[in-house]
């Protein structure tokens, strides 16, 4: 039997490295995409543009919260397996916009199972969840399945339904159906109001002189930062075993946000010095003395989420997953990627150069 993949949030970045490895192992894709005036298919345009586009890979206009949208592209598709990957996935954008965050993020998973319940079939189901179910848990130990939830956004109570619905559904219906409990994973194609990426494209910009400072909120939150694309291959081992189950996935090590923008800059050869503390925190240049980041209380959230820290060792033992790209290696690649595209030059070129 061949094997058809439906993906919603393709164009996303975990949808665009996933319609690749999908494709890699032969897998016949289906993308859903919401109608807009504008195009926003840049992640998935090398795709479109190969080979695959109308033979092995396809795209749907849809959207999660219409559910006779859903209905209608399973029994038309007929997937073998079903990544629900799309969602309002900003933690700040969703304390600006928490009824739309609950109806896209959490009730579209409800919407989507009953599609598959329906008209499915055997189909294998594959949920995108997230390490922000944590959000209020102490920094007492790594976060792993057994670890109890406590988010603190829109976003992460969105994210707990979608979890305990698809669990439920898996239970009630004997579907095969997984929840992915995946801590921050990034890379270049990372959207740009991520931290990750505003401080890495900040940087490149700074470097070229169209930018003065990097400005940042909260400096001393701990994240568990992978690389997406490691990430995705975990989503497709959930979904090729024996039974269902919750995986985290996770690099089982946490660094802070000052320590991402100390990195990042050192792959470019500038050491950070930092002085003062809180809102008065500033990084400064230790060869100019210039000052490269600071605080602004603006991008401080009602509620923050402090520590992140995962146990992937389930997924490690049962799935035989592991990753690939480590923390330094990360960052070099985000940093070489938006340098380049910035100033045209990889980070070892602008210290060869400066």
């Amino acid at each position: 039997m061949n094997n058809i993949a439906l993906i919603t949030g393709v164009t996303g970045q975990d949808g665009s490295y996933l319609a690749e490895f999908l494709l890699a192992q032969g897998y016949e894709v289906h993308g859903l995409i919401r109608r807009h005036s504008t195009q926003n298919t840049e992640r998935i345009d090398h795709i479109l543009e190969g080979p695959y586009n109308g033979t092995k890979f396809f795209l749907h206009y849809a959207d999660t919260t219409d559910s006779s949208g859903l209905i209608r592209l399973v029994s038309e598709i007929k997937p073998t397996e079903v990544y629900n990957l799309a969602a309002q996935s900003h933690v700040g954008i969703s304390f600006e916009v928490p009824e739309y965050t609950a109806e896209a993020t959490g009730v579209s998973t409800l919407k989507l199972l009953e599609a598959v319940r329906m008209f499915g079939g055997s189909c294998r189901y594959y949920q995108a969840s997230t390490s922000e179910l944590f959000g209020g848990i102490p920094e007492t130990a790594p976060q792993s399945e057994k670890t109890p939830f406590y988010p603190k956004s829109p976003y992460g109570a969105a994210k707990l339904y979608s979890y305990w619905i698809t669990v439920n559904y898996r239970e009630s219906y004997n579907m095969f159906a997984c929840n992915g409990i995946l801590f921050n994973h990034e890379s270049p194609r990372r959207g740009e109001n991520f931290v990750t990426r505003k401080i890495t494209l900040a940087i490149a910009n700074i470097l070229a002189g169209k930018q003065e400072k990097l400005s940042l909120g909260n400096m001393n939150a701990k994240r568990d930062w992978g690389f997406a694309g490691d990430y995705v291959k975990g989503m497709w081992l959930m979904l090729q075993q024996d039974k269902p189950g919750d995986y985290v996935l996770a690099t089982n090590e946490t660094h802070t946000v000052r320590e991402f923008v100390e990195a990042a800059f050192g792959q470019c050869g500038i050491e950070i010095k930092w002085e003062g503390e809180g809102v008065n925190e500033k990084g400064i240049d230790a060869k100019t003395g210039r000052v490269l980041v600071d605080v602004n209380p603006q991008f401080y959230r009602p509620a923050e989420v402090e520590f992140l820290w995962g146990d992937c060792t389930k997924a490690e033992t049962e799935l035989g997953w592991k990753r690939d790209v480590d923390f330094k290696g990360l960052v070099a690649m985000m940093m070489d990627s938006d340098l380049k595209e910035i100033a045209g030059m990889t980070c070892e070129e602008y210290k060869a150069k400066n």
